[in-house]
């Protein structure tokens, strides 16, 4: 049996400025038939954190998942000049989670122009 103490997070970093990318929108869906299912939408806090897990207990369950990130809107309030249509707007992740008893985090290093992801601790 699986037990339901696992939990989602995520954390963005702004490697532009080298700093956590407060105020980023993020939205998590779950990926189950043909059409996403939306979970939660919220800004990043200070750290560039959610105030909390974005899923956790008996909310994770296994199955596909997408978080989309909210890249160019976020460079853009801090007035970085992009280009329209700038080269990276809304980034979505998709990722799969096999054991809703286990952590998973899922950061996010990104630029205007880059990002990068892998399962975090």
């Amino acid at each position: 049996m699986t037990s339901t103490t696992g939990k989602l997070t995520t954390h963005v970093l702004d490697t532009m400025h080298g700093a956590p990318a407060a105020g980023m929108a993020l939205h998590l869906y779950r990926l189950d038939g043909d059409q996403p299912l939306l979970l939660k939408s919220l800004s990043l806090n200070h750290d560039g954190r959610a105030d909390g897990p974005l899923l956790a207990g008996a909310d994770l369950l296994p199955g596909r998942y997408r978080l989309v990130f909210g890249v160019a809107d976020y460079f853009k309030s801090l007035g970085v000049p992009l280009p329209e249509p700038a080269f990276l707007d809304q980034v979505p992740l998709d990722f799969g989670i096999a054991d809703a008893g286990l952590h998973y985090h899922v950061p996010l290093l990104a630029s205007p122009w880059s990002y990068s992801t892998y399962r975090g601790s």
